[in-house]
């Protein structure tokens, strides 16, 4: 019954060990270079037109904060940005 208990708080002290390393190794991973301009970045952004009520939902666009889309020949407002 001894030898169980030690072999289980061996086996969780490695799962541990392994854990925090994998998070140390998250951490320390540097972050991507932004693509290159004109190649299209994921976004997610809610539109919606003051005049007619139309809502747009822009998922990728040439820049992180692109122009706002027009509607009715006004620029649309926006709503949400889900970041």
């Amino acid at each position: 019954m001894l030898t169980f208990k030690i072999i289980m708080a061996i086996a969780v002290a490695v799962m541990m060990l392994r854990m925090g390393i994998a998070v140390l190794r998250a951490l320390a991973t540097p972050i991507p270079e932004p693509p290159p301009v004109g190649e299209l970045r994921k976004v997610k952004l809610q539109y919606r037109c003051s005049l007619c009520g139309t809502e747009v939902r822009m998922t990728v666009a040439p820049d992180e904060v692109p122009d706002p889309p027009r509607h009715c020949m006004d620029d649309m407002e926006l709503q949400a940005s889900e970041e």
